[in-house]
Formats: C-alpha cells, sequence, structure tokens
C-alpha cells in the first residue's frame, strides 16, 4: 500500500493526450520558451533522462541534424528517436568522457539538462540534501562537457543550500536565471537554475 494516489491534474491529463510519459515536459517547454535552450542541431545532454519526456521533447527541438544523449539507472519508457543514444547509467559515478564517447559528440553538447531528484523520503531537509547532491553532479558534468556559449538547465529542491547551487551556475555561466514553471506542483518546493552561456 503506497501514499494517497494523487488525481490527475490538466497537464498530467495533457500529457497522455500528446503521448508523453510524464507531465514534466511541461516544466522544461515553458523554460525553453523563455530561453530559447534547444535548437536545429543542437546536440543535449539529458541527465536523469526516465521515463523519458524531457528526452523526447529535446529529440524534436534539435531535429534530425541534432543529437540527444539521455542518461538514467531506469530503462526509458518510451522507444527512442533516431537521433537518440539512450546510456543506462548511474549520473553519479558515470565518467563524463564516456559519455562523450558513446554519443560520437566533439566538443562538448550545446545545452546540458537535468531533471534528476531523489526518491523522496518525507523529511524535508534530507530531500533537500540528496536534490543537492544530484544537482551539484549535474553542474560537474556540465563544468567538463558544455561547450563555451552552452547553456544548463538543473532540478533542485529549494532548501538552506538553494544560495550554494546558484552560486555554482553563476560561477561557469555569465547568467543564471530562477524559474518555477507553471506545471510544478503548488505543493511541491522543486525549482529550476538555468545557466546561459557557458563560459
Amino acid at each position: 500500500m503506497g501514499g494517497p494516489r494523487r488525481t490527475a491534474d490538466h497537464y498530467s491529463k495533457k500529457a497522455r493526450a500528446e503521448r508523453y510519459p510524464a507531465r514534466s515536459i511541461y516544466k522544461l517547454e515553458e523554460i525553453d520558451k523563455r530561453v530559447r535552450l534547444l535548437k536545429p542541431g543542437f546536440k543535449v545532454l539529458d541527465l536523469g533522462a526516465a521515463p523519458g519526456s524531457w528526452t523526447l521533447y529535446a529529440s524534436q527541438k534539435v531535429g534530425p541534424s541534432g543529437r540527444v544523449v539521455a542518461v538514467d539507472r531506469a530503462a526509458l519508457t518510451v522507444g527512442t528517436p533516431p537521433n537518440t543514444v539512450y546510456v543506462q547509467a548511474d549520473a553519479l559515478a558515470i565518467d563524463p568522457a564516456a559519455l562523450l564517447a558513446a554519443a560520437g559528440v566533439k566538443g562538448g553538447f550545446d545545452a546540458v539538462i537535468s531533471d534528476m531528484a531523489p526518491r523522496t523520503s518525507g523529511h524535508r531537509f534530507v530531500d533537500q540534501s540528496r536534490s543537492f547532491e544530484l544537482f551539484c553532479r549535474a553542474v560537474a558534468i556540465a563544468a567538463e562537457l558544455c561547450r563555451p556559449g552552452g547553456s544548463f538547465v538543473g532540478k533542485i529542491f529549494q532548501g538552506e543550500e538553494f544560495e550554494t547551487a546558484r552560486g555554482k551556475v553563476r560561477e561557469l555561466f555569465e547568467e543564471c536565471r530562477v524559474v518555477r514553471p507553471a506545471s510544478v506542483r503548488s505543493e511541491s518546493y522543486e525549482i529550476y537554475l538555468v545557466g546561459l552561456r557557458r563560459k
């Protein structure tokens, strides 16, 4: 027996109708519209990709000439489009150089995006700390693999370490924006930090 089931809201129903595996698609879509994150031909690294909504959206945006590398310990629940490579691995342990090799990408990624989140425990401080750890790992991977001028998106649970997380993005990127998409559930304390123009 699990906890109470969430009722399907507007975004959940829309995701099903549009054949996306999760409502998280609309978070990335809003961020993309705000900052013009993804363009045709871009090479994108998607961390914490399962079940695959962000991967599908990114693959459509970058088109046949682009490439998306999706990384997650869990398998994707969607088929991978022709311009997508799926790497089943733990983002906390994988060698960033291996991602470039697996993808056949040279010169780095145009965008590193991360929707990674811990399995929530119900203890807010614990969940925030675990989220911060995942966020920092995403930033570290972006530091190695995001090309100059490239972008970063990372999810984090707001908490005491939020300003430290924002500082890490500011160190690497010329601009850092804080975005809370409209599709984030009202009770959630997740937020996204967006880094633009990799130094």
